[in-house]
C-alpha cells in the first residue's frame, strides 16, 4: 500500500483523516456562528448543525421536519460503552492468551489487523505489556462510563444524529483493534513482567486522576437535576458550577482528552497511531466542548466570562 511505504499503515490514514475532518467542522463552526442570521436558515447550515450537535446544544435548533427523522435518543450513549466493554473484552482476552500462552489471534482477526497495518505481524516497538495494559484500561473506562450511564447520569429528551450513533458504535470497535495494531511494527519484547516501566505507572496514574475529575464531573452534571435524596426534580438544563466547571465548560471532555493521553503513556509514547487517536480526540472534544460553552454564554447572562471551554487557560 502507498501509505505503508511511507511509512503510514491504512490505520494511521483513517485517524489522521478523522481528525482532520473535526479539525475542520471545527473552524467551520467559529466561522459560521459569525455568519449574518440570514445566512444560518440556509438548508446546508441546517444540515451541517444538525450533524456536528446533540443533546442540550441540539434541542433550540431549528430544523426542518425531515432531519427529525434521524433523531435517536441521546441516553442511547450507553449502548457505546456496552458494546465496547463486551469487544473490548473480548480482545483483551485474545490478547492476555496470545502472550501468556502463545495461543494465536483466531485467522479472522489477524487478516482485520494486517488490512488495517497494511504489513504482515512483525516484533514490536511496543511492549506486550503495553497493549494488553491499554486494553484494560479501555475497558476499565467502558464500564465504568456504561455504569454512570445507567446509574448516575440524567438524561433529558435530547436526541443525537444516527449518523453519530452508528460512528459512535463503530469507534469504539476501531479501539480496540488500534490498540492492537500499535505492537505490529517493531522491536520484539520478552517476558510481560520484565517489560513494566514507569512510563506506565505514570499513565496509569494519569488514568486514575482523569476518570476521577470525569466521575465527579458527572456527578455534577446529575446533581443539577436531582435533590438532596437523589430523585429526579427536573430534566431542564441549569448553570453547571462546582469542581472544575469553575475553569472550564465542559471539564468531563478535558478529562477524557486526559484519559487517552494517559494510554499513549502507557504505550511508552512510541505508538504513532495512538497518537493520532489522541489528535482525533482533541479535536472532537474541542468541537462539542465548543458547542456547550457557545450555549450556555448565550442562555445565562451570569455565566462567568473567565471560563474557557475545553482546556483550562487554554482554550
Amino acid at each position: 500500500m502507498i501509505w505503508s511505504s511511507v511509512g503510514f499503515s491504512f490505520i494511521d490514514v483513517l485517524w489522521s483523516f478523522l481528525s482532520v475532518c473535526f479539525l475542520v467542522a471545527f473552524v467551520a463552526h467559529k466561522i459560521l456562528t459569525h455568519l449574518p442570521r440570514k445566512h444560518q436558515t440556509c438548508r446546508l447550515y441546517m444540515l451541517f448543525q444538525d450533524l456536528i450537535r446533540y443533546g442540550k446544544t441540539k434541542q433550540d435548533l431549528k430544523r426542518d421536519d425531515w432531519l427529525f427523522i434521524f433523531d435517536v435518543p441521546k441516553r442511547w450513549f450507553s449502548h457505546f460503552y456496552a458494546i465496547s466493554v463486551g469487544w473490548n473484552g473480548f480482545l483483551l482476552i485474545l490478547s492476555l492468551n496470545f502472550i501468556l500462552q502463545q495461543q494465536s489471534y483466531p485467522v479472522w482477526l489477524t487478516g482485520i489487523l494486517d488490512m488495517l497495518t497494511g504489513v504482515p505481524h512483525t516484533n514490536s516497538q511496543v511492549p506486550q505489556l503495553s497493549t494488553v495494559l491499554v486494553l484494560l484500561l479501555l475497558w476499565v473506562h467502558s464500564l465504568r462510563r456504561l455504569l454512570e450511564c445507567l446509574f448516575v447520569s440524567v438524561f433529558s429528551d435530547g436526541a443525537i444524529h444516527l449518523v453519530q450513533y452508528v460512528f459512535g458504535l463503530g469507534y469504539y470497535l476501531l479501539l480496540g483493534l488500534t490498540a492492537l495494531c500499535s505492537d505490529r511494527l517493531g522491536k520484539g519484547a520478552g517476558p510481560p513482567l520484565s517489560q513494566l516501566n514507569w512510563l506506565h505507572v505514570a499513565g496509569g496514574a494519569l488514568f486514575i486522576l482523569a476518570s476521577l475529575l470525569q466521575h465527579q464531573s458527572m456527578v455534577l452534571l446529575a446533581r443539577l437535576r436531582t435533590g438532596k435524596s437523589g430523585t429526579v426534580e427536573t430534566l431542564a438544563h441549569r448553570m453547571p458550577k462546582g469542581g472544575w466547571f469553575e475553569l472550564v465548560s465542559c471539564p468531563h471532555y478535558f478529562a477524557e482528552l486526559l484519559i487517552y493521553i494517559s494510554l499513549s503513556l502507557v504505550f511508552g509514547g512510541l505508538s504513532l497511531t495512538w497518537w493520532l487517536v489522541v489528535l482525533y480526540v482533541l479535536f472532537n472534544q474541542a468541537l462539542a466542548a465548543q458547542l456547550c460553552h457557545d450555549l450556555y454564554i448565550t442562555k445565562y447572562e451570569s455565566y462567568p466570562r473567565h471560563r474557557k471551554a475545553f482546556i483550562p487557560f487554554v482554550l
